[in-house]
This record gives C-alpha cells, sequence and structure tokens, in this order.
C-alpha cells in the first residue's frame, strides 16, 4: 500500500498466542498504544486520529493507560486539529507527545497540548508557530466572515498554547507574528515540550543545550 505516493508502508510480523500474523506497521504500533501523525492534518487524517485514540482509550478499560503520540506534522487545517486536541482531552488515558522530525502549526500545538511532564522532542527536531491564514477568496462579505472566523481560530489557538506552554497571550501574539522556529531545546525552555530526548529516549541535557546554540 502506498503512502503519500513516496514509499510503501511496510508489513511486519506479529507474534501472538494465536500465532504469527502479517499487519502493516502503523495497525503493529497501535497494539502498542503508539500512534503515529507522518503528515498535514486535514479531515480525513482528523478522524483516523480520533478514532485511534477513542479505541485506545476504550480498550483500557477502566484503568486509564498511557498513549504515545509520536509527530512529524508539517502543519494542516485548525479545524481538524482542534478536533483532535478536544478527542485528546476527552479521554481519560493521557497522551504523551513526541516531536520526531517538525511540528509546523497545527502540530506544534498538538505537540504543546501532550500530557505534562510527557511532552519530549528528539534532539533535531524543528517546531514551528505561526499565525492561521485564510483563503483571500470570494465576495466581500465572504472575506468579512473569513477575516472573522480567522480572528476566532486565532484567539482559540494563542488560548491553548497561552494554556499548555505558560505564555502569555500578549507574548504569544508577538512571537508568532512571523515563523517562529524552535530547536528542540528552545521549544523545551519556551515550553512547547518539557523533555529533549536523547539515544535510547534518555532525557540529556547536553543534547539540548548543544542544539540551543547549533
Amino acid at each position: 500500500m502506498a503512502a503519500g505516493g513516496s514509499y510503501t508502508i511496510p508489513n511486519v510480523i506479529a507474534e501472538s498466542p494465536r500465532g504469527d500474523r502479517v499487519m502493516d506497521v502503523y495497525s503493529h504500533l497501535l497494539t502498542q498504544r503508539i500512534v503515529y501523525l507522518g503528515t498535514a492534518i486535514d479531515a480525513g487524517v482528523a478522524n483516523a486520529l480520533i478514532a485511534q485514540l477513542l479505541h485506545l482509550d476504550a480498550s483500557a478499560g477502566y484503568s486509564p493507560q498511557e498513549i504515545n503520540l509520536y509527530i512529524n506534522c508539517e502543519g494542516g487545517d485548525l479545524s481538524a486539529m482542534l478536533a483532535v486536541y478536544d478527542t485528546m482531552r476527552f479521554i481519560r488515558s493521557p497522551v504523551a507527545t513526541t516531536c520526531v522530525g517538525e511540528a509546523i502549526a497545527a502540530g506544534a500545538a498538538l505537540l504543546a497540548a501532550g500530557a505534562p511532564g510527557r511532552r519530549a522532542a528528539l534532539p533535531h527536531a524543528r517546531i514551528v508557530l505561526h499565525q492561521p491564514a485564510g483563503q483571500g477568496r470570494g465576495t466581500i462579505p465572504d472575506l468579512i466572515l473569513q477575516a472573522d472566523e480567522l480572528v476566532r481560530v486565532r484567539s482559540d489557538i494563542e488560548e491553548l498554547l497561552s494554556e499548555h506552554t505558560g505564555q502569555t497571550i500578549a507574548d504569544l501574539r508577538r512571537d508568532t507574528d512571523r515563523d517562529r522556529i524552535f530547536t528542540a531545546a528552545a521549544a523545551r525552555d519556551y515550553g512547547l515540550v518539557d523533555v529533549v530526548l536523547g539515544r535510547g529516549g534518555v532525557a540529556t541535557a547536553a543534547l539540548g543545550a548543544q542544539a540551543a546554540t547549533a
């Protein structure tokens, strides 16, 4: 099965008491309570993420178990992202987030929304914040409505990021007036993540400091 027209999703052999079975790698990760977001977020991607989160939460029964969400996301639709965000807040299972590669705009918001103390970035991850942009098409009344909606969504995102980073809305608005690009260490210092992970998932201040001065 092709993904994004550029590569084939590999299959893996999963062992179980009933014998070995072949499944795609994403389904196998799901059995380990791992969800991987490796593309921009649109309605379809959001629906798939929401379904996986709900499934893992329900399968935990009365004892919520952590879900690990790995993020390599180039941004996407903010309304779709907010649907995933609300689901992360709705379910009982805590969601740990880790940035592998990049988390831009919508991806950065989901990264920051992980369970407190369980938000991480790998050493060479890149996190980007910026203001939402509109389509700018249609009649004048349509453009006015789009502008009003853009202001509302921007306010929602700023409140979300303020809650999870500890930054004031005024500071967030100033910092996202242009694209704000963070190294893993800078994202940690800003409150977008809690830790930079090195080899074997071990937090390392040395790697963080090295990334900050790169």
